[in-house]
């Protein structure tokens, strides 16, 4: 007789589950279509499982109602890119019908796995085929005849059932979805989901492998131990920021960045018929803010000494008052923003556009449900905007709104850097949310973006051959050229997205770039719209040399 599922037994298979796609995790990093370099669906479900492996270690004795509800919660938390979050999504809908009994038999076990399936397609608004939800549903569906025609199946053969028929349906991606069939791959979030499961079998049926999983990495830090930085290292005091009426339409607005990159660093300046924006690190705040008056009346000024910021940072962590517990700010406006990126320029940029929390994430880093939700926790507003800025993020972001019990969060889902630049100088303090929702997402819809990577892998995509390192230009996230020469690779995106009706362009450089290598770039734009006013930002950001956006 089969044995039935316990929650010490659960706990053993979920574990075994998470280590089993931490050592497949670079096998699912392969099948990523599009050589960029991502290397998103395996380590995302590995970090993803890893929450719940952490979480289940804990437990001592749980029940299988206990054990299920804390692995689905965990998931959930811990969910990292859309692949991540379907996974979690899976295990919260089995865990809604593991709850209703302390012990699970083949039956209850076929339902709770297309108990999953029907809760992460709820929450894809467009589901395709060829992809983990087409892997899980095809799995939990042959389980489930199963056992109505034969209701005393155990728990080991809809297990074993369950894996063989889920390797048939992963084969049939490579034909379901026109990319992996260009590619001959099978889809990497259903390779994911059966890794995953292949170790939940084996832990069902006592086999602990020795798996061959590499050393853990350092830990990503949420933030910045500040007691690593000398005091030193802070070249100027004071933070300064303002935004300033731009009644002066003459005045020279380039000339206003040269004079303030030579009383300090770190400076952004943002600009538009009304407003300009100014963030700067000097130690001469009351000179910058007498360059500004000169363009009209500030309308907001914040100025912060960094070097007593970072005193009290190192005293708050030698007295171990950080934490990782929620903590709740009280609201103090009405409206609050938080915004993911990655790269100090960057995030300076958002900083100087309203957000109060940014997260540190992007391309290779996406953030989890966990990270996103204490920025908003964290934000003193009623209504709080998030921005995720990459397509791999919103998912994550979404799964974060049910658990704000106190404060009203709105999704806007851009899905780069650009759009999340353009919904946030949509936005008017004076107009109602769902305004603002709506200015928001329409700003986002009218900016073209482009990127300048590289390719990660060998790869023969969209009918080209891609070699590794060959420089990547993608526009609106489909390649658009690849060549040795990386001017070859951003002449051909800057012809098709800049037209000589362009108003405004915007040119961020990575940490690897130079103004040099940015103003090169400019003349390039210059050439196809001779009008368009562009604008320079030092974004500091990883794995995209350049980003580009252009409106009008």
């Amino acid at each position: 007789m089969s044995k039935l599922i316990d929650g010490q037994l659960f706990c053993a298979m979920v574990i075994e589950g998470a280590l089993s796609i931490e050592e497949k995790k670079e096998e699912a990093n392969e099948l990523n279509v599009f050589p960029v370099p991502d290397g998103d669906t395996g380590t995302n479900m590995s970090l993803t499982m890893a929450s719940a492996k952490n979480e289940l270690s804990r437990l001592k004795d749980a029940d299988l109602p206990t054990a299920s509800a804390a692995a689905a919660s965990a998931l959930l938390r811990g969910a990292r890119g859309n692949s991540g979050v379907i996974l979690s999504l899976l295990f919260r809908g089995m865990s809604k019908q593991l709850k209703k009994c302390k012990e699970a038999n083949g039956q209850m076990l076929a339902l709770a796995l297309q108990e999953g399936v029907q809760a992460a397609y709820k929450a894809v608004m467009k589901p395709a085929e060829g992809t983990i939800l087409t892997v899980s549903r095809v799995a939990a569906q042959h389980v489930v005849e199963l056992c109505q025609s034969n209701p005393e199946i155990g728990c080991g053969e809809v297990l074993r059932q369950a894996l063989d028929r889920g390797h048939e349906a992963l084969t049939e991606t490579t034909h379901q979805n026109p990319v992996l069939e260009k590619a001959g791959v099978v889809d990497a979030g259903g390779f994911g989901f059966l890794a995953v499961l292949e170790g939940m079998n084996d832990a069902y049926n006592g086999i602990h492998k020795e798996r061959a999983i590499a050393e853990p990495t350092p830990e990503q830090k949420a933030g910045a131990t500040f007691s690593d930085i000398s005091e030193e290292d802070i070249t100027f005091t004071y933070c300064t920021e303002f935004i300033a009426e731009r009644r002066d339409k003459a005045r020279n607005v380039q000339r206003l960045r040269s004079f303030l990159n030579s009383i300090g660093d770190s400076l952004v300046v943002v600009e538009d018929d009304d407003i300009v924006k100014v963030h700067v690190h000097t130690d001469q705040p009351n000179e910058a803010l007498a360059a500004g008056l000169k363009f009209g009346q500030l309308l907001t000024v914040k100025i912060e000494n960094m070097r007593q910021q970072h005193s009290a940072k190192i005293v708050e962590e030698a007295s171990g008052l950080e934490s990782k517990a929620r903590k709740i700010a009280e609201p103090e406006k009405k409206y609050g923003f938080v915004s993911v990126a990655a790269g100090e320029g960057l995030v300076s940029v958002f900083r100087d556009l309203g957000v109060d929390e940014m997260v540190q994430g992007g391309q290779t880093m996406n953030p989890s449900t966990d990270d996103i939700l204490h920025a908003i926790d964290a934000v003193p507003a009623e209504i709080v905007f998030v921005l995720p800025n990459n397509k791999n993020i919103v998912m994550a972001a979404e799964q974060a709104v049910p658990l704000c019990e106190k404060k009203t969060v709105v999704i806007i889902p851009t899905k780069n850097i650009p759009q999340g630049i353009s919904a946030m100088l949509s936005f008017d303090e004076s107009m109602e949310m769902d305004e603002n929702r709506e200015a928001m997402l329409d700003a986002a819809a009218n900016v073209r973006s482009g990127q300048v990577t590289y390719a990660a892998r060998n790869s023969d995509f969209d009918g080209k051959k891609i070699k590794e390192g060959e420089y990547l230009s993608l526009l609106e996230s489909k390649l658009c050229a690849n060549s040795r020469k990386m001017d070859d690779a951003v002449k051909k995106m800057v012809r098709e997205m800049c037209k000589k009706s362009c108003s405004f362009v915007n040119i961020i450089y990575g940490e690897d770039m130079t103004e040099d290598d940015a103003a090169r770039i400019e003349k390039m734009v210059l050439k196809e719209a001779p009008e368009a006013e562009v604008t320079i930002i030092n974004g500091g950001q990883p794995v995209y040399y350049f980003i580009i956006s252009a409106e009008g």
